[in-house]
């Protein structure tokens, strides 16, 4: 059976076939390949493997049926992030909800939870319900997603990150890092701890720390292995990392923390231990969240604005669908914002 059906439906690009060539190439009625795979059990058995085979070998996908039929895509946009605990990529999607919502498109949103294969599940799902763009964050996914999308023809952009490969609009991560470990020597810091994400999951964290070490070769320093601490994206894991650098033999006196949420961390454990700041120790952090400016001391930290973008990715997107010219290489300008985590180390006060 497999040999006839291949000679009758041989495969065909999926963005090329319709509910109607797989009804023609089954012998049935287009509403019946809908009832099949939309799951519905009044089909028989034995029609519904015939069905779906044949779907397989033509290469249709549910979506499809829909540029047929209306002969555009939806207007949705779909955006996968790792995290709505991250403030950070929350005000990114709001923004990005917000623009692409005066176009009179709606927004998909899921979240991956940093799992690559779980990522591609997502988006699996949001073609499947036609979204004509994408927003990813960060620019390691897997081969099979990059792949899905050229053949599906969505238009990508990678947000937070540089991509030599594909569309961006973010973060310079390695000059964040770079600026902020400079700020610190400047200020006469030689002993730098550094608090990241989970560099297996975060190019973003990777960046920064290539930044750091970048930064204090150029001066004839070196990062102690010991002193860089790769933790979850929480604030007692920063107090839990804090702890850890203050026990070694040599303490930093400078500590940057690849977020905000990581520093408050830290600088609780600062506290709690009786430890000066930045009388005593410097602590940085990334991201300039809202309550930055409220901590005891307030944290000295890297302002990125994430819901530019939202909106600059949403620009991209819309420009894309829209056929109308548009950079794929988008750098979101950051700021230092000195507060009161940070000074001279100890000595040099």
């Amino acid at each position: 059976m497999n040999t006839e059906l291949k000679k009758r439906a041989p495969r065909r690009k999926s963005n090329a076939v319709s509910v109607m060539d797989v009804a023609r190439a089954a012998g049935v009625s287009t509403a019946t390949v809908s009832r099949v795979l939309n799951g519905n059990g009044t089909v028989a058995p034995a029609l519904q493997d015939r069905v779906r085979e044949i779907a397989q070998n033509l290469g249709y996908t549910p979506h499809a049926a829909a540029r047929a039929l209306a002969s555009q895509r939806s207007k949705t946009i779909g955006a996968v992030i790792p995290s709505l605990e991250n403030q950070n990529f929350a005000l990114g999607v709001f923004a990005l909800q917000k623009r692409i919502g005066e176009a009179g498109y709606t927004l998909l949103l899921a979240c991956s939870y940093y799992d690559q294969e779980d990522e591609l599940k997502q988006v699996r799902a949001l073609i499947a319900d036609g979204i004509a763009g994408l927003m990813l964050v960060g620019r390691s996914h897997s081969p099979a997603l990059y792949e899905l999308l050229e053949k599906e023809r969505i238009p990508l952009v990678n947000g937070w990150t540089v991509d030599q490969h594909h569309p961006y609009v973010g973060f310079d991560n390695v000059a964040v890092g770079r600026r902020i470990a400079e700020y610190l020597l400047d200020l006469g810091h030689v002993h730098f701890g550094m608090i990241t994400q989970m560099t297996q999951y975060s190019d973003r964290a990777a960046d920064r720390i290539m930044g750091v070490r970048t930064a204090l070769r150029a001066r004839g320093l070196e990062l102690r292995h010991e002193h860089l601490i790769e933790m979850p994206h929480k604030i007692i894991e920063g107090q839990m990392a804090m702890r850890a650098l203050m026990q070694g033999p040599v303490r930093p006196t400078a500590v940057i923390c690849g977020t905000d949420l990581l520093a408050v961390g830290a600088l609780a454990e600062a506290h709690e231990a009786g430890i000066d700041v930045p009388g005593e120790l410097s602590i940085a952090g990334i991201n300039d969240i809202e309550f930055s400016s409220f901590t005891t001391p307030p944290l000295t930290t890297m302002r990125l604005a994430a819901d530019e973008i939202g909106t600059r990715s949403a620009e991209y997107l819309l420009a894309h669908i829209e056929g109308r010219p548009v950079s794929s290489q988008n750098i979101v300008p950051t700021d230092l914002i000195v507060r009161g985590t940070t000074g001279r180390p100890p000595g040099q006060g």
